[in-house]
């Protein structure tokens, strides 16, 4: 007997796998396909971003150089970071169009894997510069202001102050026939300081940025955040309370000029009592400097002095003819820096060069190779006395630059121009700056960005 029934048997889910298992496969396949696409365009796009990056930061880096040495030129492939497995570069060339005119080109490159020689992505931009010409300024301070007293007297060159100007008993700036103008931007707080200082200070944080005691006058064009009070001005006077912008110290490339020493003498084989004395370029001298006596030194190239210079006594330092337009820059490392006094003298060389005396002494840790300073330790700074001019001490197409710290002036007769953190001047007559060296400098900034195929 038969008790159930008998079923047909047709291969009904072995068609079925057959029709399925190969659209799944082709279904995977595709997306394996478009997941490999998408990874590959992923890390394609990563690598153009690095390069990208690398070349931003080569233009970067040409601005800075530039802006230190306006005759830079290139550079070669430079690494901008390297891994185990990735590394990007720059180069960038630098053409000069004119005058006012300059163009970087900036390659990026991304190699992946790191060791090799090709690279996997490759982005050049080119970036147009154009010069902007710096004031023309005899006086350029820094957070520390500007202070002057009994009967100093500023009578060329305009004046810019990051901090703010103090003028007391018959101190003077400009004349009533010669108005300066004078910028101020009262870059003083807060005080006491803190990791934000040197800033602006804002409306009624502090005291007025310049203030005028006695019969101290200042005759000229004057613009001051945070002014308001106008007394002892004229000529026209108090023109604008606001829109006085922070402008940098005028950079200097410490470093290079360390790394380009060829030969170090002693404090002692350098210096002089009466006689003559030749510095070549190119020397570092260590230990401290004395320059006396009538001694006469002639400077052919940049010195670099580990310890303090001492210029008196009717000594003087002679810039060598030979340099023609070139000025030798003479840093100064030691604590009490520059002094010179007693009718010292700084002679520049037939076509009208002088020098330029740093002087890089900080209260801070980094002393004195620092490269950048703020909070206390640049507060601390800035009334280190560092450079003196004093008693008929005179340089008048030199330039004397404090670069952390304070210039003094006291009873001397014709400068070129200062710049410091902090400049005083005091019990000086009349101090003449001398036109031809003021430190009014180049600078250029970006016009244009464009991506170069």
């Amino acid at each position: 007997m038969n008790i159930l029934p008998k079923f047909k048997q047709e291969g009904q889910i072995l068609v079925s796998l057959l029709i399925v298992v190969p659209s799944m496969i082709l279904i995977v396949a595709a997306y394996l396909s478009l997941s490999t696409s998408s990874y590959r365009a992923s890390r394609q796009d990563q690598f153009h971003t690095m390069a990208q990056i690398a070349a931003d930061s080569g233009a970067d880096y040409a601005i800075g150089q530039i802006n230190q040495n306006s005759n830079y030129a290139s550079t070669s492939e430079t690494t901008l970071h390297s891994d185990s497995q990735i590394r990007t570069t720059y180069t960038e060339v630098v053409t000069n169009n004119g005058s006012s005119s300059k163009t970087i080109t900036s390659t990026g490159k991304t190699y992946w894997p790191a060791a090799t020689a090709t690279p996997a992505t490759t982005v050049t931009i080119k970036v147009d510069l154009r010069a902007v010409q710096q004031g023309n300024y005899s006086i350029i301070s820094g957070e520390g202001g500007l202070i002057m007293s009994n009967t100093s007297k500023v009578v060329a060159g305009d004046i810019f102050i990051n901090g703010t100007i103090s003028l007391s008993n018959s101190a003077q700036i400009g004349l009533s026939t010669n108005a300066v103008n004078v910028n101020v931007a009262d870059q003083a707080c807060p005080v006491p300081p803190d990791a934000t200082y040197p800033r602006i200070c804002n409306a009624n944080e502090a005291a007025q940025p310049i203030t005028i005691n006695n019969t101290a006058h200042i005759y000229g064009t004057i613009r001051a955040n945070n002014q308001t009070t106008t007394a002892a001005m004229t000529n026209p006077g108090l023109v604008a309370s606001s829109g006085v912008d922070t402008q940098a110290l005028p950079p200097y490339d410490r470093a290079s000029q360390k790394a380009a020493v060829a030969t170090t003498i002693t404090g002692a084989s350098a210096s002089c009592s009466s006689g003559t004395q030749t510095w070549a370029a190119n020397t570092k001298i260590t230990g401290d400097v004395t320059i006396s006596n009538s001694c006469k030194v002639t400077v052919a190239g940049n010195v670099w002095i580990t310890g303090k210079l001492t210029v008196s006594n009717t000594a003087q330092m002679i810039v060598a003819g030979s340099l023609g337009a070139t000025r030798p820059n003479i840093m100064v490392d030691g604590e009490d820096g520059a002094s010179f006094k007693n009718s010292a003298n700084l002679v520049s060389n037939a076509s009208g060069t002088g020098f330029e005396i740093y002087s890089f002494w900080a209260n801070a840790a980094c002393s004195p190779d620092c490269t950048t300073l703020t909070g206390a330790d640049l507060y601390n700074s800035r009334n280190g006395v560092t450079i003196t001019l004093d008693n008929s001490a005179q340089g008048p197409q030199s330039i004397f630059y404090a670069y952390w710290s304070k210039v003094q002036v006291k009873n001397s007769g014709q400068i070129g121009a200062l710049i410091g953190q902090t400049i005083e001047l005091r019990n000086s007559g009349t101090i003449t700056f001398g036109s031809a060296t003021s430190t009014g400098s180049t600078f250029w900034v970006a016009n244009g960005y464009r991506r170069s195929f």
